[in-house]
């Protein structure tokens, strides 16, 4: 298992948007991947449950990667939250 730990910048939180093209990012991964937030946890390749756990600016969400492609998964997800979040 791999995960990383990573601090929302973006002042709209993980809004729509982001959240469609970090599902279809998580999506390319054969790994079991979830998140971990504040208001609780969900499936990252699952649009609404990501969008109930409503991450503002400034929480701070878990990501872990497990399966035959988790490191790569947690390298690429992790560039993603940097990139756009």
């Amino acid at each position: 298992m791999k995960e990383f730990t990573y601090q929302v910048k973006d002042e709209l939180g993980i809004h729509a948007r982001p959240a469609g093209q970090l599902v279809k990012k998580a999506s390319q991964f054969k790994s079991n991947i979830t998140i971990t937030a504040p208001k609780g946890m969900a499936d990252l390749k699952r649009i609404m449950a990501l969008m109930k756990l409503s991450v503002k600016q400034n929480d701070s969400v878990t990501v872990k990667c497990e399966g035959e492609d988790e490191e790569k998964a947690a390298l690429e997800l992790e560039e993603f939250f940097k990139t756009n979040l």
